[in-house]
């Protein structure tokens, strides 16, 4: 810590007021807080979201300003950026965020949002980058730092165990410490202290009985002390619940919904306690502190000690005039987002080697929905006001040219929403919806269907386009189960029946049920909300000039799991009697899967899945050979191992293969997973070309969490170390002794 910079943030704290002091810790706007002018401390300034800049807002109003200077790149979701599986992508991603963001004269941008898809029928999981822990760190951290080149703080969401949408503000969580450690915590832990990460989002939840953001062991013990932090953690908006347990805890800055800004609980309310001595200034200066130490990092303000007439130490505050200043919507901007579309593409089934089309075909047919709707704004506080979007059949049209005729079909109908007068987020903190009903297929979607499979009869070459919308993957709302809206199965099924060679493209943002037909399509091609130039990337995967590289950051299962169609499990069950006396709240969600969420359930339990963990095909073939383990020496003890292997392009085309390591017991203890993912790289061979790729695991990796003692514990024994394209594609085998 730079104890120059913490002695002059003291002394400056010590001329502010305490009128002055509390307005830099509540919201004096919605996206902004007050900043003091007498010594020139600027107002904090904040944004969503997670996929671009989120419009201008009125500071008083969920209005939106409505000048066309705030059009921006729409970037690919984070869902998008974790099928890439590159590192390298996701820091460039991240730094055209943190660059539109400066661009736009913000100082925080509420992203990237990492929590752990613990159920598919999550509504925002469409906003999350998987179901493992390991993949979510691995790219959590580059989009941070990518975020922070450009003097911007990534505030990084929703910490912690925000994983249902359904009951979100009032939903008590109930997990072990071995589930938090390994599943929930690593990936917030990664950005805080590989990262650097500036800023942390409290979230709406509860945690064993406490609302999160007053929740002192989470964020004080764990989040504060354990890890180190000492940046500035925000509330989600609305997630401030007291004025005394709030003050007295970590959280730095209450944020709301509301334009009541002096009645917030950080507010006039604590003002009072204070002057009552009911609480501690000293609580004030600590979040104080925390926000200006901060405001210095994204170099916003300079702290310069000076001589007052005394004689004594005045702090002078002046703007840092070496701020970056950032831009937006910049032609490399578009090409960065298209480069990660491109990788986002993900090939689930391509029998008989259907694709790619030839991009020299006559006339084709595009059918559904998805196909022509613009997706950017949408999905709740990810809504984006992109200065365009290139849609699949926008994407198609214009890669096949003037020589192809390329024609559009719906396929089915998306009922149109009703008009509001008002913005949706004015009533987010009234009780969640239950979970949304999938959407039948109606009047209009029957005449659809059938216009759109006789039409097909007269093409050879279909493409479907269909999938979830942002009806569903959507904020504030869950899913009632898998099954595709809108009665696509029955239209899917019979479009397969005329042309069984049809191509399959699911746009959405979450798991999808393909059970109905998937058995007999030909080409199944997966793609999540990529960004402006998502349709791009899409023609070119389905016409050969990409080849596609995409693996699943998450398990497509067939229907959601068993152990969360029970009440108890999800999406949890009512208070008891002795609930209800002590805590806040409506529901208590109880985690009894523990450590056993997405592929680490399905696998130990062996329930089939539609399509596995890391899976994604690609145009050409790889091959793996040559598996070697070496123990990395160290003095004191074993640092972990290197494990080297050849992988070789035996196709004609060039393309990218993801190498996954996977590790486990070689006999599997019942507490245990059969296999965890440690470690990836992803790699490009041109036809023919063997690389030898490196992995590295640590001793850590061989670790999990002891409940009794507090603490990781390494078991001995054999394990068995596993290297593939996916976690049921494992190519390579060898166990170890530790």
């Amino acid at each position: 810590m730079d104890k120059v910079l913490e002695n002059r943030i003291c002394l400056l704290i010590k001329e502010m007021t305490l009128e002055e002091k509390t307005g830099m810790i509540h919201g004096a706007g919605l996206f902004r807080t007050a900043g003091v002018e007498r010594i020139h401390i600027p107002p904090l300034k904040m944004s969503d979201g997670p996929m671009g800049v989120r419009s201008e807002f009125v500071n008083d109003q969920w209005m939106p300003v409505g000048t066309p200077d705030d059009y921006v790149t729409y970037c690919p979701s984070n869902s998008a950026i974790a099928m890439t599986w590159n590192r390298k992508l996701a820091r460039n991603a991240g730094k055209v965020l943190g660059e539109e963001a400066r661009g736009r004269g913000k100082d925080v941008i509420l992203a990237p949002g990492i929590n752990i898809k613990r159920t598919p029928a999550c509504g925002r999981n469409f906003e999350y980058i998987s179901e493992d822990p390991r993949l979510t760190s691995e790219l959590a951290v580059p989009i941070v730092r990518g975020i922070e080149t450009s003097d911007v703080a990534a505030c990084v969401k929703h910490f912690a165990m925000n994983n249902q949408e359904t009951e979100r503000l009032w939903v008590n969580v109930e997990a072990d410490e071995r589930t938090m450690r390994e599943i929930y915590f690593p990936a917030f832990q990664a950005v805080v202290q590989k990262a650097g990460a500036k800023s942390i989002m409290g979230s709406y939840n509860l945690i064993r009985g406490t609302h999160v953001c007053e929740n002192k062991d989470i964020m004080g013990t764990v989040l504060r002390k354990e890890w180190g932090f000492d940046g500035t953690i925000i509330s989600d908006w609305g997630a401030v619940h007291t004025t005394k347990g709030t003050a007295e805890g970590s959280l730095d800055i209450e944020m709301s919904v509301t334009s009541d800004f002096d009645d917030y609980f950080l507010a006039n309310p604590l003002i009072s306690e204070i002057r009552k001595g009911h609480i501690d200034e000293a609580c004030v200066d600590e979040k104080v502190r925390n926000i200006l130490r901060m405001m210095v990092r994204l170099h916003m303000i300079e702290l310069t000690e000076v001589p007052d007439s005394d004689g004594k130490k005045k702090i002078l505050v002046q703007k840092n005039k070496n701020r970056k200043a950032g831009s937006y919507n910049t032609a490399k901007h578009r090409f960065e987002v298209l480069k990660v579309a491109r990788e986002s593409i993900t090939l689930l089934k391509n029998e008989d080697r259907k694709l790619p089309l030839d991009p020299a075909i006559d006339k084709v047919l595009v059918i559904g929905q998805n196909a022509v709707i613009s997706q950017a704004m949408g999905g709740g506080s990810a809504e984006i006001k992109a200065l365009y979007e290139i849609t699949p059949l926008l994407g198609i049209s214009k890669f096949l040219g003037g020589n192809c005729e390329v024609r559009y079909a719906r396929g089915y109908d998306i009922p149109a929403k009703k008009e509001s007068d008002h913005n949706w987020q004015e009533d987010s903190l009234d009780a969640s919806k239950a979970a949304a009903e999938t959407a039948k297929e109606t009047e209009d979607s029957a005449r659809l269907r059938k216009e759109a499979v006789e039409l097909a009869k007269e093409y050879k070459h279909v493409i479907y386009v269909g999938g979830l919308n942002h009806d569903q993957d959507l904020e504030g709302q869950d899913r009632a189960d898998l099954t595709l809206p809108y009665g696509q199965d029955r239209l899917i099924t019979e479009l397969l029946e005329v042309r069984p060679d049809m191509t399959i493209v699911m746009l959405a943002g979450s798991p999808v049920s393909m059970k109905p037909w998937a058995d007999r399509a030909k080409a199944i091609v997966w793609m999540s909300y990529s960004g402006m130039e998502g349709g791009t990337a899409l023609a070119e995967v389905l016409f050969g000039a990409v080849n596609p590289s995409g693996k699943l950051a998450e398990t497509l299962p067939e229907e959601i799991p068993e152990c969360f169609r029970k009440e108890a499990y999800f999406p949890g069950r009512p208070l008891t009697d002795e609930e209800k006396k002590h805590m806040n709240a409506h529901l208590t969600q109880t985690y009894a899967e523990g450590i056993f969420v997405g592929y680490r359930y399905y696998e130990k339990n062996r329930i089939p899945v539609q399509f596995c963990f890391g899976h994604g095909l690609s145009y050409t073939d790889f091959t793996y050979d040559n598996l070697k383990i070496e123990e990395i020496p160290s003095k004191a003890r074993a640092n972990g191992f290197d494990v080297q292997l050849q992988v070789r392009n035996v196709g004609a085309l060039e393309g990218k293969e993801t190498v996954q390591l996977y590790l486990g017991e070689k006999t599997v203890s019942p507490e245990n997973p059969v296999k965890e993912l440690k470690a990836f790289e992803k790699i490009c061979l041109r036809p023919r070309e063997t690389k030898t790729v490196l992995l590295k695991i640590t001793m850590e990796d061989f670790m999990h969490y002891d409940e009794a003692a507090g603490t990781w514990r390494l078991k001995h024994g054999d394990y068995r170390i596993y290297v593939g394209s996916s976690l049921q594609d494992i190519q390579l085998t060898q166990d170890i002794t530790i």
